[in-house]
C-alpha cells in the first residue's frame, strides 16, 4: 500500500510550480495536520538532570531525538477527510456571510484534498 505523505509532497512540488495558491495552501496545510498527529506527547516532568547547571537537562547524541507515532494509511485518510469536511463547512458558512470568494477558495481547496484521500 503506498503512503500518502510522498503523494501529497509531490503534488505539494506540482502545485507550486503550477502557481495553483488554493492546492499550495491545502497540501501543507495536510501535510501539517498528519505531522501534528504523528508527534508524539511530550513527558509533563523532566526525568533525571544530566547537567549540573540544567535541572532536567539530556546530553548526547540522540538526546533530542524522539519517536515519531506510526499513522497507518487509514489514519491518514481519516485526517484528510476531516481537513475536507472542516473546509466544506466553513464554504457554506462564508456563503451564508455572502463571502462567496472565500467559500469558492475553501471549495477548491476540499476539491484538492478529496483528489488524493481517496487515491
Amino acid at each position: 500500500m503506498r503512503s500518502l505523505r510522498p503523494a501529497l509532497r509531490t503534488e505539494l512540488v506540482t502545485a507550486m510550480r503550477s502557481r495553483r495558491a488554493d492546492a499550495v495552501a491545502a497540501l501543507r496545510s495536510a501535510l501539517a495536520a498528519i505531522d501534528n498527529a504523528e508527534a508524539v506527547v511530550a513527558p509533563g516532568t523532566a526525568t533525571g538532570a544530566t547537567n549540573a547547571h540544567l535541572a532536567g537537562t539530556r546530553t548526547g547524541v540522540g538526546s533530542t531525538e524522539a519517536d515519531r507515532r506510526a499513522l497507518s494509511i487509514g489514519d491518514v485518510r481519516a485526517l484528510l477527510r476531516a481537513e475536507i469536511a472542516e473546509r466544506r463547512t466553513e464554504a457554506d458558512r462564508y456563503d451564508t456571510l455572502g463571502q462567496h470568494e472565500a467559500a469558492g477558495r475553501l471549495r477548491r481547496e476540499a476539491e484538492v484534498l478529496d483528489h488524493l484521500a481517496d487515491g
